[in-house]
């Protein structure tokens, strides 16, 4: 990137973390300040306030006096975060299924989603229809809560689509069974999909775990 044209945190941010989803930096991956500053071509400050974005959003973990890295999730991670996930979005989704406030960036990334063709990233689609779906409910507690959870949820999410655990097209069938539930303003089974659309995710995810490690 051209000195001419300068690179804003916000912009060196969204690129690290497309590369982290899609596991272009693996788990385990040390992210120093002169390596983002080098291929960026910005200033060290601009990588900094950029790594302690992903830092804060989860998404980069970091201790005392060391790099930050991709988190490595443990089998007991993902569980956890797949189940709390669980939890926060099936309350969500039946609230939004109750007010009838879908909100149309959640329909948007669902149309995005049903237009990815075969073998490509599906990922980022994912997320931005999940992020849609809670911050389009009535309740900012709600929300707060889900974005806590949310860097290192989609550090998940790209572990799936990496390891090609589930398509795009399986995604979105699942998907429009959860819309088509809260279109009817059914509350009970809009979550009661919710639950299971994570659950799928969350059980392969942990058998590909299983057979990996």
């Amino acid at each position: 990137m051209s000195e001419s044209s300068p690179v804003l945190p916000g912009t060196v941010a969204d690129d690290l973390r497309a590369r982290i989803i899609a596991q272009d930096e693996a788990p385990g991956t040390a992210i120093t300040e002169s390596a983002v500053a080098l291929r960026y071509g910005v200033a060290r400050s601009t990588a900094r306030t950029a790594i302690d974005r992903l830092v804060a959003e989860g998404l980069l973990v970091r201790s005392a006096h060391r790099a930050a890295r991709v988190p490595e999730l443990s089998r007991a991670d993902i569980a956890d975060l797949f189940d709390s996930r669980a939890v926060v979005e099936a309350a969500a989704v039946a609230s939004v299924a109750t007010s009838g406030t879908l909100s149309a960036d959640a329909l948007a990334a669902h149309r995005a989603l049903l237009a990815t063709p075969a073998g490509e990233p599906f990922a980022e689609t994912d997320i931005a229809f999940h992020r849609a779906l809670v911050t389009g409910q009535p309740s900012a507690r709600l929300a707060r809560m889900h974005s806590a959870l949310m860097g290192e949820i989609e550090l998940c999410i790209g572990q799936v689509q990496a390891h090609s655990l589930l398509t795009a097209a399986e995604v979105a069938h699942q998907h429009q069974g959860i819309l088509d539930a809260v279109v009817a303003g059914d509350a009970e089974r809009a979550a009661d999909l919710t639950r299971e659309h994570i659950a799928s995710s969350r059980e392969r995810l942990l058998a590909h775990y299983d057979a990996t490690h």
